[in-house]
């Protein structure tokens, strides 16, 4: 495994750009990198007007923006791509038709280091403190960089069903949301648990690899109308509407799962080698909580422009109480940030000349 220096993003030899210093040879995702290696070899820079903290399509996004603004902006995530790397069918996202999760986030990555470069770090940011009138973050290498303004884009993850089995099987039968490998349950029975976009995604994944699936909901399907209508046709698939998770079974592998109707008392065992569950997802709004307002759900609550309740942060994406978790409002909502974020830097420093 090569990783560049720089951003600790793994590269491929045969395609990464290479440096020769000291005898040695560096590989890198990008010329910005490259460039930023040679020039730190005799200062490493820690001071940015801006931090970007989330890879999702809203942290990207804003990467990108605050690159064409020309903005002194830092990225830093633990991964690129967020939730949006699971998917593995986008439809309607603007300009195609159909489009892969991990195909749209190469677009955006090939956007973002080849065409507007800005500063990144692969890394997780532990801590935020208000500092001198502005922030300092503190990642997990505890290298503290700081910033006059924030934009937190640190999205969501899938929520558990808090179910007994559930740990004990997982990845032994237990998966959440998309795999890419489903020959798990080729020619077998599977269930799938969830009534939104993300759970019948992952039907009609299944459809022609499954003997059965069994769709299991606590309530009425919640996913697009028209994505309804299409797994509504699939002769493999039986569903359980108003129904919850009891508990997870088998020995060393998952092999079956108990379910009961709400407000029931009868249960029912249904054989399945594998379950997908796909119920939702909790937004990523503990590192901010202490500086932001959260709404009862712990999203946190943004102004029109995505600013927080907090001068100089603002936040975008599904991490806020926006309306609607789709990956194309998360990037409009990047875009605003970054241009919401310049114009507060701009107010600063005509209050500084005034």
């Amino acid at each position: 495994m090569i990783i560049d220096p720089i951003c600790k993003i793994e590269v491929k030899e045969d395609e990464a750009l290479k440096a020769e210093c000291d005898g040695l040879i560096y590989y890198f995702c990008s010329e910005g990198c490259r460039d930023k290696f040679l020039k730190e070899r005799t200062f490493a820079r820690t001071a940015y007007d801006l931090i970007i903290i989330g890879g999702g399509p809203a942290g990207l996004t804003a990467a990108v923006y605050a690159a064409t603004l020309k903005m002194e902006a830092l990225l830093v995530a633990k991964d690129l791509g967020g939730q949006a790397v699971d998917s593995t069918k986008i439809e309607n996202y603007l300009g195609f038709d159909f489009i892969t999760g991990p195909e749209l986030i190469d677009k955006f990555k090939h956007h973002l280091f080849d065409s507007h470069y800005i500063d990144h770090l692969m890394s997780e940011v532990e801590k935020i403190e208000p500092d001198d009138g502005g922030f300092k973050v503190t990642t997990s290498e505890l290298t503290t960089y700081t910033a006059k303004t924030l934009i937190i884009a640190t999205g969501m993850t899938r929520r558990r069903l808090g179910v007994p089995g559930e740990e004990k099987f997982l990845r032994k039968g237990i998966f959440y949301g998309n795999v890419q490998e489903l020959s798990f349950v080729e020619g077998e029975d599977a269930a799938v648990i969830g009534g939104g976009n993300s759970a019948l995604q992952v039907v009609e994944n299944l459809h022609t690899v499954a003997r059965n699936i069994h769709l299991i909901s606590t309530s009425e399907l919640t996913a697009d109308p028209a994505v309804v209508e299409r797994v509504g046709c699939l002769a493999n698939l039986h569903t359980y509407l108003g129904y919850k998770v009891l508990e997870f079974t088998g020995d060393r592998t998952l092999g079956g799962v108990t379910i009961r109707k709400k407000a029931g008392a009868e249960t029912l065992s249904l054989p399945v080698k594998g379950a997908f569950i796909a119920v939702g997802l909790e937004p990523n709004s503990s590192l901010a909580a202490p500086l932001v307002q959260l709404n009862e759900r712990r999203e946190i609550m943004i102004h029109p422009d995505c600013s927080t309740f907090h001068p100089g942060i603002f936040a975008a994406g599904d991490v806020t109480d926006a309306f609607g978790k789709r990956i194309i409002i998360a990037s409009g909502e990047g875009a605003k940030a970054a241009l919401a974020a310049r114009q507060y830097l701009l107010n600063l420093r005509k209050a500084v000349c005034a």
